[in-house]
């Protein structure tokens, strides 16, 4: 990558060379050591047709055992993966989407576009055709469900909504514009409703834990569905995934450890305010923040972030990060990580 510092120096980074720090530090910085003007990346090809085969579970002891066997093997009884992530509908329903690349275009593929909503199919089949494009936007026109709270899922309200207008940037424009106004919130108050507070958040929890994390999360947290997506850091020196943490993760401002397979587990909503406290308050950001700690997990840090600076520095690579600040902003010119990611 070639990064402008925030020495304003432009320099060229990889994993091997002089700055190979900055390299390693830049992932999860926020800005806050230098931006990236050029990057090279290694792409995932992909065929023009994707075949799905849906699979549900009651137990989610199951579903993530299939989600650990499919991560070491790459396939599912003797077809190949290329792709999983799945959606927890509930603590007894979960559904797991496995594609697969394919040349062919002889069948038709679905399209998710229209008035047929992406994550609603998942329950009621059992396969699933999409061009390569519809499988990577298949989430897009309904911002996965959020759509629903701006009652673009109901029927009458999707024929009229313009289908250029059915996505995500759309629909996060208009939570801006009800974050700055307060239209909603005022609404809810003069209908005696409790205020709300904003939980929205993608969390990676080791995929050992991630059973009992979803347990606590049915327990506490009253979003659903939520998504789920397997993930793991390759390392290039290593064979085989490994279970046991390493002592230096490949990116030590985000600390997975490389080989270990992880599950992002996605929740996005408003939960009602428990009596007493404030929506500034942010219990339930509090309270997840520290199930995903116990859990040995870390969370994304473009969601509300509550971490006092100590802990904050623990769990995302503080000593790192001050090495690479000293080097590439030594006069501070940037803000910091943390005040970028904690304003309010």
């Amino acid at each position: 990558m070639e990064v402008l510092t925030g020495a304003g120096e432009i320099v060229l980074a990889n994993a091997k060379n002089e700055h190979a720090e900055l390299f390693a530090t830049m992932p999860n910085s926020y800005g806050a050591l230098g931006y990236t003007t050029r990057i090279r990346l290694e792409l995932q090809p992909i065929g023009p047709v994707v075949a799905t085969t849906l699979l549900g579970y009651a137990d989610l002891d199951a579903a993530l055992a299939t989600i650990g066997q499919i991560c070491a093997d790459g396939s599912h009884d003797g077809q190949r993966v290329d792709a999983l992530d799945g959606v927890l509908f509930g603590p007894h329903d979960v559904r797991l989407v496995l594609a697969r690349f394919e040349a062919g275009t002889e069948s038709p593929v679905s399209d998710y576009t229209g008035q047929a909503i992406y994550y609603r199919s998942l329950q009621n089949r059992r396969s699933d055709r999409l061009s390569a494009a519809g499988y990577l936007w298949r989430w897009d026109t309904d911002w996965f469900w959020c759509s629903e709270a701006f009652g673009a899922q109901h029927p009458v309200i999707r024929r009229l909504w313009p289908r250029r207008w059915r996505r995500s940037d759309v629909y996060h424009r208009l939570l801006g514009l009800e974050h700055r106004y307060g239209v909603a919130a005022r609404v809810d108050a003069a209908r005696g409703l409790p205020p709300r507070e904003r939980l929205v958040q993608d969390v990676e929890i080791p995929l050992e834990r991630t059973a009992e994390f979803l347990r606590w999360y049915c327990e506490h947290v009253p979003l659903r569905p939520a998504w789920l997506c397997p993930l793991r850091l390759r390392d290039r020196g290593a064979a085989e995934p490994t279970p046991t943490p390493t002592p230096t993760p490949t990116w030590p401002l985000y600390p997975l450890q490389p080989g270990r397979v992880y599950v992002n587990v996605g929740f996005w909503g408003t939960v009602p305010v428990p009596a007493g406290a404030r929506p500034a308050d942010f219990a339930a950001n509090r309270a997840v923040e520290d199930a995903v700690e116990r859990h040995g997990g870390h969370k994304s840090l473009y969601a509300d972030v509550t971490y006092d600076r100590d802990r904050f520095d623990r769990l995302y690579g503080g000593a790192a990060y001050d090495a690479a600040k000293r080097r590439y902003d030594p006069e501070q010119r940037l803000t910091g990580r943390y005040e970028k990611v904690t304003a309010r």
